[in-house]
């Protein structure tokens, strides 16, 4: 084992969610903002120019060259205003491709800890995309050009005072019409959302267990019960659609209203002879300038509001990742395990969390098998999570090879531990990708091994599409043995140092029991350490160490002809039908141990 330098996730680095160039493509945006939002006012110029001084002068030729001027600002505000919008897309698709995959582990990573957010794992790719989303939004365009909205009235106040303050007070009252509106139906549409979320968790239970329920004799009445909750989302969502559109309508009808009101201010003003008609038709144009942006901003406000809790909620993520123990890159580890003080507590549940492990200390040596034993309840599934680093523990450390196991690459990790759930799962996609663990670069004389390791093979060529048979979670129709071993043929896929089997004989027949003692006797000779999790007796044959669990504490631990005997009748006859297999040595102390020894208790 050597060690070398801290290794951090680049992207995961940064304080900020842009990079340097992303910053200066957000600069870019705002500046082409400036010179679009000033080439809005060609048209009420124009207008302005047509009434004071082409009508009055009567003049072609200066029709002909303003018309020509107009024609070419407008073609530039077209080509800039186009540029803008590709712009803020691939700026929001660069974050997104740049975040996708970091986000994505570190809230897979953070979600395992104790006292944080289950959902976050799930939320944060949805965080990123709506972040993306929104960058491509029209609204996204309207908050650079909101700013503009008061030059825009400064523009009007020149041509007239009193337009002026129109303007002003027409732009207020819209702002104040949205937020109002924005106010009232949140309540609405987060009801809509919860019992939403609430109607899909129970259609994700009821197509999980269709079969069960129907043998149960409920599925009928959760059907019923799924019913009413769509119903009452439905008419939740309709509520909410119907304020929202009562909203809507009545900015864009009062937006209409008050261009029109300027429009009779105007003339009224011309009429006492303090205005011009082309001042008059200028300023209804840019009051419909001013507004546009505040009405795309009133409309798009939720949208906004959602990308900027987003945005802070990855900006908590990356940060807490930024603030986290920098990893070592560490070579291929030896297969030592040594466990110290391990505790564990369960996740919280509205009260105290309690402990499921309390004070786990052993150690392999290279070649050792280990059963652990005990009741239902006793801690042996939490106790083989933690040591594949599932979730990390509360208490105490494991380290593999001298070093933490948190101090190992997940890359490193997932090659050098062979993990065996008591639940199975298999994943979406063909055969050979779940037994190689999804890795592109596995070759298949290795997925081949690992499968006749685990008596699959055979099984596998018989299905219509071998290896390349494409499977679901649920296995595809596959029985419990033969998900069992394909769950086995992945935990042995290239020869991992540490070997974690939780109920391995769980759906195994006889043939399929030697088959697993085969395979542990394998790792066994190549150097593993092998943990198993057991429920069948035959299965303690293979091994030389057992640890016996009592709600989660060390209620026995020793050679197996010590602690067997006072947990099983037949033990003798389990005794007898051990092989004979040469114990390992016992590893010699860690530097760490060392230390401790010469400090002195």
């Amino acid at each position: 084992m050597s060690g070398s330098k801290a290794h951090v996730p680049p992207s995961l680095s940064q304080a900020s969610l842009l990079t340097a160039p992303q910053r200066q493509l957000l600069w870019a945006i705002a500046g082409i903002s400036i010179v679009t939002n000033l080439l809005m006012l060609t048209g009420p110029v124009f207008m302005l120019q047509i009434y004071d001084r082409v009508l009055s002068s009567r003049s072609q030729a200066t029709l002909i060259v303003l018309l020509v001027l107009v024609g070419f600002l407008y073609a530039v505000f077209g080509l800039l205003d186009h540029a803008r919008a590709r712009i803020a897309a691939r700026l929001g698709a660069q974050l997104q491709h740049r975040l996708d995959r970091p986000v994505f582990e570190t809230a897979l990573r953070l979600s395992s800890r104790r006292g944080s957010d289950p959902a976050a794992a799930a939320r944060a790719p949805q965080d990123l995309a709506l972040v993306q989303q929104t960058a491509s939004a029209p609204v996204f365009m309207a908050l650079f050009d909101f700013p503009w909205v008061i030059l825009f009235i400064g523009v009007i106040a020149l041509l007239h005072p009193l337009l002026g303050l129109f303007a002003l007070g027409a732009a207020l009252t819209l702002v104040l019409i949205g937020g109002a509106g924005h106010a009232l139906g949140r309540a609405l549409a987060g009801a809509g959302t919860q019992s939403s979320q609430q109607a899909d968790t129970l259609a994700r239970q009821i197509a999980d267990h269709a079969g069960q329920m129907q043998a149960l004799g409920i599925r009928e009445n959760a059907l019923g019960r799924w019913q009413q909750m769509r119903e009452t989302t439905l008419r939740k969502g309709l509520s909410a659609l119907d304020h929202t559109g009562r909203f809507s309508a009545a900015t864009r009808t009062l937006r209409l209203f008050l261009q029109s009101a300027l429009l009779a201010a105007g003339a009224l003003l011309v009429l006492q002879g303090t205005l011009s008609p082309g001042a008059m038709v200028a300023a209804t144009i840019i009051l419909g300038r001013a507004l546009a942006p505040l009405d795309q901003l009133v409309s798009g406000w939720p949208q906004v509001q959602a990308a900027r809790a987003a945005l802070q909620r990855l900006r908590v993520l990356l940060q807490s990742a930024a603030t986290s123990a920098p990893l070592v890159l560490l070579s291929q580890p030896k297969a030592a395990l040594e466990v110290a003080g391990l505790g564990l507590r369960a996740p919280d549940a509205g009260g105290p969390r309690k402990a499921v492990l309390r004070d786990i200390s052993f150690s392999l040596a290279p070649g050792q098998c280990m059963a652990v034993i005990g009741p239902t309840a006793a801690g042996k599934s939490m106790l083989a999570a933690v040591l594949c680093g599932a979730f990390p523990a509360d208490m105490g450390e494991i380290r593999l090879d001298g070093a933490r196991l948190d101090q190992y690459d997940p890359d490193l990790r997932r090659r050098v531990i062979g993990y065996l759930p008591q639940q199975l799962r298999l994943f979406d996609g063909n055969l050979r990708d779940n037994i190689a663990r999804f890795d592109p670069q596995a070759k298949d004389d290795r997925i081949i091994a690992a499968a006749q390791q685990a008596g699959a093979h055979e099984m596998i060529l018989s299905l219509p599409k071998g290896y390349a048979t494409v499977l679901r979670a649920d296995g595809n129709g596959l029985s419990g043995g033969q998900m069992q071993r394909i769950a086995l043929a992945r935990a042995l896929f290239d020869d991992p140092a540490l070997l974690v089997l939780d109920a391995p004989d769980t759906h195994l027949d006889e043939p399929g029991l030697r088959i697993l003692n085969t395979a542990i006797r394998r790792a066994r000779k190549r150097g593993a350490c092998v943990l198993i999790m057991a429920h069948h007796p035959s299965v303690l044959a293979e091994c030389d160490l057992l640890l016996r669990l009592d709600r989660g504490s060390m209620a026995g631990f020793g050679p197996v002809g010590k602690v067997l005997p006072a947990t099983t009748q037949n033990a003798t006859d389990l005794l007898r039908e051990r092989p004979r297999v040469p114990s390992a040595p016992r590893p010699q102390p860690y530097p760490w141990e060392l230390q401790r020894l010469e400090a002195g208790p």
